[in-house]
């Protein structure tokens, strides 16, 4: 299973502000422009990073800017927020045979694994932050 681009598109805007929003408007074109999309998805994530309290979004060609300190921002936060995937991240299927020793078993010894791969990457994503981010960009430039 993937994690939608949602997120990775999420990042790239909140990057976007960011980085431009003292020097420009930072409108969803410009957003879409950096991040090869159509503007109206960018308009879907602005309005789900707004909800979460990431962002302002003036209308029309107001621009977007950061309303919280990048510190404050985790990567686990904007997953949260866009709603990447629903639930847990791995899905199992639906109905092992439990006439079958593995089916019958295979929730006891694959369950406890798999929560302990998403509880390590959703750690990862909450200890990296949107100033950890900008720095290497910084670097990078």
């Amino acid at each position: 299973m993937k994690i939608t681009s949602r997120f990775t598109i999420a990042v790239h805007t909140l990057l976007v502000i960011h980085s431009f929003q003292d020097s420009m408007k930072v409108t969803s074109a410009l957003i879409a422009s950096s991040v090869n999309a159509n503007h109206v998805i960018i308009r879907r994530i602005l309005l789900q990073l707004k909800a979460a309290g990431f962002v302002s979004v003036a209308s029309g060609t107001g621009g977007a800017k950061l309303i919280r300190d990048p510190k404050d921002i985790t990567l686990y936060d904007v997953y949260e927020a866009v709603d990447c995937v629903e639930g847990d991240l791995f899905h199992f299927h639906e109905n092992p045979n439990p006439q079958c020793p593995v089916g019958r078993n295979v929730h006891t010894v694959l369950d406890q694994h798999l929560q302990e791969a998403q509880d390590a990457m959703e750690g990862v994503l909450k200890k990296t932050t949107l100033a950890h981010l900008t720095a290497e960009m910084q670097s990078l430039l």
